[in-house]
């Protein structure tokens, strides 16, 4: 089963924090939600550029999308 890693991009100069603080939302979501995975995640790609994501199988990609909203997605690889 394909895994796909769901993107937020954050960017200015609070990206860092912001992109933190979406995480805890993520994995809050996970929770609730009961999902299979808990692989979620942040990075800071420069220092007006931040990424918040959270890792989904195929059968859960699309529901958490429609409810979540991210700006993009890509095939997660570990």
């Amino acid at each position: 089963m394909r895994k796909i890693k769901l993107i937020w991009d954050f960017r200015g100069p609070a990206s860092a924090k912001t992109a933190e603080h979406h995480e805890i939302h993520l994995k809050e979501y996970i929770a609730i939600e009961k999902l299979p995975l808990n692989i979620t995640g942040f990075d800071n790609i420069n220092d007006m550029h931040a990424i918040a994501w959270i890792v989904v199988t195929d059968d859960f990609m699309i529901p958490v999308r429609d409810a979540l909203k991210p700006h993009r997605g890509e095939l997660y690889g570990e």
